[in-house]
């Protein structure tokens, strides 16, 4: 049996697929901590615009070529506009208006959309496992994120427990964070596209520039102290988000989302929350319930389900070969996280 050269650097790639999740969940525990010191649109540009510069910086430095045609730049365009401009001003907008709760719920549930889109738009097969692993997955960010007195009163039967303002979300923010989750799931499904006609880390760079700064015009109309109270350690909080949980992040997030499976890399969103929550336990001394522990371990499984889908829903049908199970999931260009063992191939 000879072994695939890409056995040594599964773990290298489990790492890179992970990395975008765990920078976003730490990045928001940084943002949640600096946002009372500072104004929600000045912090959404410079999660972006210094960003988009690291990342081209870094595109010149690896000579990536630049976008020459005008359907390039539509297509930047639309992203920025999408992607950096509005998923970023909802979001910070969100941070100042709702809690950790229902917040986190909504803008966390974008694999949803982006598995209903991918499947519309590009034919991705999701089948039986993977619909049950984003339905596990989405039950798990509620365990997450829903306040527990709120599923208690469910599985009682009180309904009236549960005091949700349909009329007031936009006021509460969790509208907010629902536009923001929609607005993320629409950018990632457009990266095959822009893919197309530019350099995916290229438009990384320039879509959070050109979105980054509408959001600097609605600071200098709307907001002001914008920097006046930040400390050392507020813009220690703020380069932190900008420069790993923006230009390291979403370049690589789009990197990946423009060669592989968008419902398998969007289900890792699932553990932004994770990462949010473990790291607000150790820096801001946050406990969790029982329930949020249930969740994560839900959130795990679902994130399994999802990314193996394609082998598991293989071990139920009779005579298929191994080699066979690994050409589908190739085929999808779906990104497994795969055992060393599963990396053997035949001779």
């Amino acid at each position: 049996m000879q072994l695939s050269s890409n056995q040594t650097s599964s773990f290298p790639k489990a790492l890179q697929l992970i990395a975008p999740f765990f920078l976003w969940g730490t990045a928001m525990v940084a943002m949640k901590g600096v946002i009372p010191y500072t104004t929600p649109f000045f912090m959404a540009g410079v999660r972006l615009v210094p960003a988009g510069v690291l990342v081209l910086v870094v595109a010149i430095i690896l000579k990536l070529p630049q976008p020459k045609t005008w359907q390039a730049w539509l297509w930047i365009l639309a992203f920025a506009v999408v992607d950096g401009a509005m998923f970023q001003g909802f979001l910070a907008q969100g941070i100042v208006k709702t809690g950790a709760g229902l917040g986190s719920v909504m803008i966390d549930s974008q694999p949803l959309a982006v598995a209903l889109m991918s499947s519309w738009l590009f034919g991705e097969v999701i089948g039986l496992w993977g619909w049950l692993g984003l339905s596990i997955g989405i039950l798990g960010i509620s365990l997450i994120g829903l306040p527990d007195r709120w599923i208690y009163s469910i599985f009682a039967g009180n309904l009236g427990e549960v005091n949700l303002n349909l009329l007031g979300l936009f006021d509460n923010g969790e509208w907010l964070m629902l536009l923001a989750s929609l607005s993320m799931a629409v950018g990632t499904v457009m990266i095959p596209y822009i893919s197309r006609h530019s350099d995916p880390v290229v438009a990384t760079g320039w879509h959070m520039i050109i979105g980054g700064l509408p959001l600097f015009g609605l600071s200098w109309l709307q907001e002001s102290q914008q920097w006046d109270n930040l400390t050392v350690e507020g813009w220690l909080a703020l380069g932190y988000a900008t420069v790993f949980g923006s230009a390291i992040a979403y370049g690589i997030f789009f990197y990946l989302a423009s060669k592989g499976n968008l419902t398998s890399l969007s289900a890792l969103t699932f553990l932004t929350p994770i990462f949010a929550l473990l790291f607000g336990t150790i820096i801001l001394s946050e406990v969790l319930s029982s329930l949020q522990s249930l969740g994560v371990a839900l959130t795990v499984v679902s994130i399994y389900l999802i990314n193996q889908r394609d082998k598991i829903a293989a071990k139920f049908k009779p005579n298929v070969d191994e080699s066979e199970i690994i050409d589908i999931a190739e085929d999808r260009g779906s990104l497994n996280i795969v055992t060393s063992e599963e990396m053997a191939i035949e001779d």
